[in-house]
């Protein structure tokens, strides 16, 4: 199994990003190709040990940065590691893509360049979400912001077929987002989408209020990429504003100093819990081969991760399954 990295994305590039693309090749027998400024990318893997036959560089002299606009970026910047990457994968040069880079470049370049899965109206930007049973799968966080009920549908069978087979879960139980749980509550898109979803043959449980999604009360979340990424700053707003409050209420007397040091373990297990780098990236989930985000900070560790997220991704033949899924769970 090959998997190609965009070697420049990230506010990390590439110094972490290569060294994750070693712990990869080192942990998870995959080959990697990293693609960046050669004599950059070469420079950083003389630090490490490695097998070299695991690593090979495709040279793109350009990058995208996050404030070009998307569009004009993929089409004007053709030697970019995000578009030289996406075109190997589309080649067969490699079996999956990961970038740490512009989401919208990458959202761009995977609609123009890799495509979507015939049949499949929109691609859905979709992560992992940590609860208190383990985690949920939400999408779209992001990649369509208006949305029609076919797309949420879709989202919905592609979600499900992802939580079963990459992340393990048995028969998912596929949930709303919704301001309430009754039937008939929400705007137009949210009831049009319930009634579509509630004839597929999948395991939908409703509507799902917002604030229950950190309960775990559905494995997967369907929900526009508007609401999705809402979502997601709140909660990383907030889990950001507790652990600063925690800090501060820790070191205010000699006290509270103790009962932190007792409670380090718990502390540092709930984090981690909450830490994004435990989950890789977030799949660009409708295009016909494998295409992972990993979040603009990561570091080594995120990036191995997101290595290991692909490399799932590919294992459990996901593209196939959700090319099939899409026509038959729609007619039965």
């Amino acid at each position: 199994m090959k998997i190609i990295v965009d070697g420049m994305g990230g506010d990390n590039s590439p110094d972490e990003i290569v060294k994750g693309c070693v712990e990869a090749v080192n942990e998870l027998n995959v080959n990697i190709i990293i693609v960046g400024k050669k004599e950059i990318i070469e420079g950083e893997l003389s630090k490490y040990q490695f097998p070299q036959e695991t690593i090979d560089i495709i040279n793109a002299t350009e990058v995208i940065s996050n404030d070009e606009e998307p569009v004009l970026a993929i089409r004007r910047k053709k030697d970019s590691s995000i578009v030289v990457g996406l075109k190997a994968l589309k080649e067969g040069k490699g079996d999956g893509f990961v970038s740490a880079g512009s989401t919208g470049a990458l959202l761009s370049g995977g609609l123009f360049i890799v495509k979507r899965i015939d049949g499949i109206e929109r691609a859905a930007l979709a992560t992992v979400y940590p609860t208190k049973k383990g985690i949920s799968f939400i999408l779209d966080v992001g990649a369509n912001v208006d949305c029609k009920p076919e797309y949420l549908k879709q989202f919905a069978i592609m979600g499900s077929v992802y939580s079963e087979k990459v992340l393990g879960v048995k028969s998912p139980k596929i949930g709303l987002a919704n301001i309430g749980t009754e039937k008939g509550k929400g705007n137009l898109l949210v009831r049009e989408s319930y009634d579509l979803m509630e004839d597929l043959n999948i395991n939908f449980v409703g509507n799902v209020e917002v604030r229950d999604i950190p309960e775990g009360i559905a494995d997967v979340i369907v929900c526009d990429g508007f609401v999705g990424n809402v979502i997601l700053k709140l909660t990383e707003g907030m889990a950001k504003t507790i652990f600063s409050s925690l800090k501060e209420e820790f070191v205010k007397s000699f006290k509270s100093k103790v009962g932190a040091l007792m409670l380090k373990s718990q502390l540092k297990s709930f984090k981690g819990k909450l830490d994004y780098r435990e989950y890789g990236g977030a799949p660009l989930l409708g295009l016909k081969q494998p295409v992972v985000k990993a979040h603009g900070s990561s570091d080594a560790f995120a990036i191995k991760n997101a290595i290991r997220q692909v490399k799932n991704f590919i294992e459990m033949d996901v593209i196939n399954i959700i090319d099939k899924d899409i026509n038959v769970i729609e007619k039965n």
